[in-house]
């Protein structure tokens, strides 16, 4: 199913709105629930040969009901868009698996389970409009940097491999009928730029665009992504994309995202979007921040006017969402950067030139 086109106009019109409101963490949701490897095997993938829980993105077959049932309870909170459960539902990603042959029918069963959530919140309360967003993760090899430190020159893949992977799973999720496009956790800009090209390249296979969106991930307090780009950097790498959005998730709370997202706000000519971690991880891998500690930080960014998007990353609930979303209630949405004709270039730091 492919969505009609009226739904970038309804999404650009939420946007010219209000702040919206992204969902929340998928993969420690998914925690919460008592699972065991049954239920990551389920029926079908019984005598699999490796062990399979753990493999968030298969429960979409296995399991969809919790999926749908954690979707739901983002619409519940506010959330007027939610991600597909498939972070890593490419056959990069898979391989680790032997799961790369399902990979088209995972995303089209994670697209579907979003989409039931979406529909089932629309009818409970009649004009709501919930959006679902294609989830594209950054993949678990990378094109800029050598995962061995004696070959720097040696890559896990090559960008021919990881264009064909993407396009893939984009072809999947726009043919199950994604809203919008999320690449997201970005720390290699290189993979990023693929997936864009794949984007692309998938759009015009198919006769069919939806809004893309961007989503970069600073890894530490050096400001910079894995790959070592200044955020400036990193904008000037994508722009040419032309992206409905970019923003920031994950690696930090917002409470260190905040220099970083004033950064982009002053030179990102699209809309801007941030979904912090609930803090930083602390020695047992969860979560400290509440629901209140959150939102009033996001609301400050809000304040500021820096935003057009808020949500939550890693550790954030429902309930974390459902703070924020009343939380930026008050505030007015971002206005753009206009747009510039200045040379805008990259390396790890942006050149402009006059």
């Amino acid at each position: 199913m492919i969505r009609p086109a009226h739904t970038a106009q309804e999404l650009e019109q939420l946007f010219s709105q209000r702040i919206a409101v992204l969902d929340g963490a998928m993969g420690s949701m998914i925690q919460t629930y008592p699972l065991g490897e049954a239920d990551f095997r389920g029926a079908r993938f019984q005598a699999h040969g490796k062990d399979l829980k753990g493999n968030n993105d298969l429960l979409c077959l296995t399991r969809p009901d919790i999926i749908e049932e954690i979707h739901g309870r983002y619409f519940a909170a506010g959330a007027d868009m939610v991600e597909t459960n498939t972070f890593s539902s490419t056959s990069i990603a898979q391989a680790d698996y032997e799961l790369s042959h399902i990979v088209t029918e995972l995303n089209a069963a994670a697209v579907q389970c979003a989409r039931r959530a979406a529909v089932a919140a629309e009818a409970a309360t009649p004009g709501r409009r919930c959006f679902v967003a294609g989830a594209i993760g950054p993949l678990n090899r990378t094109l800029s940097m050598s995962p061995d430190v004696n070959r720097p020159d040696y890559r896990a893949v090559n960008w021919d491999e990881v264009v064909a992977s993407y396009a893939e799973q984009v072809r999947a999720m726009l043919g199950a009928g994604v809203d919008v496009l999320l690449v997201e956790t970005i720390f290699d800009t290189l993979n990023a730029k693929a997936a864009l090209f794949a984007i692309d390249s998938c759009f015009e296979e198919l006769g069919v665009r939806v809004p893309v969106m961007v989503s970069v991930t600073i890894t530490d307090a050096s400001g910079r992504t894995l790959s070592g780009q200044t955020i400036t950097a990193f904008y000037h790498s994508i722009r040419h994309a032309r992206p409905f959005s970019v923003g920031i998730n994950c690696a930090l709370g917002a409470k260190d995202m905040r220099p970083y997202l004033q950064e982009l706000s002053a030179v990102a000519e699209c809309h801007v979007t941030c979904y912090p971690n609930a803090g930083l991880p602390n020695a047992f891998g969860g979560y400290d921040e509440t629901p209140a500690d959150m939102a009033r930080q996001v609301s400050d960014f809000a304040r500021q006017g820096w935003v057009n998007m808020v949500g939550g990353c890693c550790g954030s609930t429902p309930e974390h969402i459902a703070a924020i979303a009343d939380s930026v209630r008050a505030f007015a949405r971002r206005a753009a950067q206009p747009p510039s004709h200045t040379l805008r270039l990259s390396g790890l730091e942006p050149l402009l030139v006059p």
